[in-house]
């Protein structure tokens, strides 16, 4: 398994009227997941989200791949 690129949003038994709307969802889902949360516990809930979703796919060579994209490009400090 490779890594996904491609838009890749979707809901089983939900039909979407453009291709974006998906992603478009997930997004408010995201922002709405932090209303309300200090600099910190945001943090903290995006460290748990990350460790949920790499154990569910769990094939490490996508999440290696998945972290060189996400790293690359970012300054160290």
């Amino acid at each position: 398994m490779s890594l996904i690129l491609e838009p890749n949003f979707r809901e089983a038994g939900k039909r979407y009227f453009r291709d974006y709307s998906p992603g478009d969802d997930f997004y408010q889902h995201l922002i709405d997941l932090h209303q309300g949360l200090s600099e910190e516990q945001s943090a903290q809930v995006n460290a748990k989200l990350i460790l949920i979703l790499s154990n569910h796919i769990g094939d490490l060579h996508v999440l290696r791949e998945a972290m060189s994209l996400a790293r690359s490009g970012i300054a160290e400090s």
